[in-house]
């Protein structure tokens, strides 16, 4: 990560409705980054929290899946608020998909999106693999659902499918892209959200101390996104890190009920974003240290 970038810059750009044309002069402002860079300087120049965090999702895609398009994708294995692979409905024969996705991250907006099946044959356990649909394709349409009131800038969808033609990715849909996504979800996510504090730090001029500490978060989140999302190491710095960032709650608190009112109002209505997951984060930490023997 070239800090400097991140350090030297004071662009934003202004909120767009249109999220794939937002993600696009984005990615031309930027030029060739890696997911990290993407995350972090993309995350510092977004208007609001909702925009960085979907800048830090992206990343996370191309962390899953490094040949990704340049475009908006979306990942698609919610169904019905379950992960788990026996409640999956949505079928894969040959290379055709029937089922239904719900809550799919900027699905309206996405040019892309994986898709988890279930492809095991009668009477054997759940399986799952990974496919790609393009959206416009038949057999594949996206309903755009109602905003929430958590981040509502970013629109979510319902993917239904209908015999649609798919390529596949290489591996175990769970073990190698459903289950490690929601890890690197949370590592590029918080980047970008501590690079989108930093940014508002700097432009308040806020404490210099508490600018230092999100630098040293982003810092630490450099480091766990070079761990592999099945680490138990990895989980054990990421869990470092979310109790690193939590503990700058109150100075946070404290800094935007001094500032701006505009910027005190995106955090107070999006941060909660980053409690969604909290639960099974906290499962994957006990997890962790579980493995860990002392010596």
């Amino acid at each position: 990560m070239p800090w400097q970038a991140l350090l030297s810059n004071t662009a934003r750009l202004p909120e767009n409705a249109d999220l794939a044309e937002g993600y696009a002069t984005l990615l031309h402002e930027l030029g060739v980054v890696t997911p990290f860079e993407l995350a972090v300087r993309g995350g510092r120049m977004m208007a609001t929290p909702g925009l960085a965090f979907l800048v830090g999702y992206q990343a996370a895609l191309r962390m899953l899946w490094p040949s990704a398009p340049q475009t908006l994708g979306a990942m698609c294995a919610t169904e019905q608020r379950s992960l788990r692979p026996a409640d999956m409905q949505t079928r894969l024969v040959g290379l055709r998909l029937s089922g239904r996705k719900d809550f799919v991250t900027a699905g309206d907006a996405a040019d892309w999106m994986l898709v988890a099946a279930r492809n095991e044959e009668e009477g054997e356990p759940p399986r799952l693999s990974l496919a790609v649909v393009y959206c416009g394709e038949l057999g594949v349409r996206v309903e755009k659902l109602p905003a929430i009131a958590l981040m509502p800038d970013i629109s979510h969808g319902r993917l239904y499918l209908d015999n649609a033609g798919c390529e596949l990715l290489a591996g175990d849909g769970w073990d190698a892209y459903v289950k490690p996504f929601r890890t690197l979800e949370d590592i590029y996510v918080l980047s970008a959200l501590c690079a989108w504090l930093y940014g508002v730090g700097h432009d308040s001029g806020w404490p210099q101390g508490l600018q230092l500490q999100l630098l040293a978060v982003l810092a630490g989140c450099s480091e766990a996104s070079r761990q592999p999302p099945t680490s138990s190491v990895g989980h054990v710095l990421l869990g470092g890190l979310f109790a690193q960032f939590e503990a700058l709650k109150a100075a946070l608190d404290q800094a935007f009920a001094a500032g701006s009112p505009h910027w005190a109002t995106l955090w107070a209505r999006d941060q909660a974003v980053l409690s969604l997951a909290a639960g099974a984060r906290a499962k994957r930490l006990a997890k962790a240290l579980a493995g860990f023997v002392p010596g």
